[in-house]
């Protein structure tokens, strides 16, 4: 059996690496936490117990740290996992959704049969940051028929109001650990 480990220890496993991939930006590196054994399975239980309370049937996580995460979180709660990926991945007929970047824009595709009609589904993923990625993942996971009222992060970074965006969206936003600054 794993030692389950308070927020604040996860915490402290979280590496900081300043001025990357730019300066002034203080990078908050999770493979140091996934790498941990016992970080990494009391982080994905500390997700999963807010994905219980949340209700939900299936998880979805975003390409590529989400897809950690919530693969694992969906294992946890024995629920479905529904893979939200960037264009051109999926071998099967899509929609998706573009969104803006900070410098031009992105998109991301899903499988519309991946969920059913009203079925809860969460976001998880490593990072809230500006939000751009989870309102668009928000935004497919409804237009294929989804209820998405939750999502769970790992760091959320408040200074960039990511957080604050999906809850106007309609998206409880529920986090195991904040860092200021960028």
């Amino acid at each position: 059996m794993r030692a389950d480990l308070s927020v604040e220890e996860l915490q402290a496993l979280v590496r900081t690496v300043p001025d990357f991939p730019k300066p002034g930006i203080q990078f908050r590196d999770i493979t140091t936490l996934i790498g941990h054994a016992d970080g990494f399975a009391s982080s994905v239980r500390h997700l999963a117990v807010l994905a219980k309370k949340a209700g939900a049937q299936k998880i979805a996580g975003m390409e590529a740290r989400g897809f950690i995460f919530g693969a694992a979180v969906a294992v946890e709660l024995g629920v479905g996992f529904v893979p939200i990926r960037k264009p051109g991945k999926l071998p099967v007929a899509t929609i998706g959704v573009e969104y803006d970047l900070e410098y031009g824009t992105d998109r991301l595709e899903m499988d519309p049969q991946a969920v059913a009609e009203g079925e809860r589904v969460m976001i998880v993923d490593d990072l809230i940051a500006t939000g751009g990625t989870a309102l668009a993942a928000a935004q497919l996971l409804r237009m294929a028929g989804a209820s998405v009222d939750s999502a769970a992060f790992v760091i959320d970074l408040p200074d960039l109001s990511g957080a604050q965006k999906l809850r106007e969206a309609g998206v409880d936003v529920s986090v195991l650990m904040h860092f200021d600054g960028d």
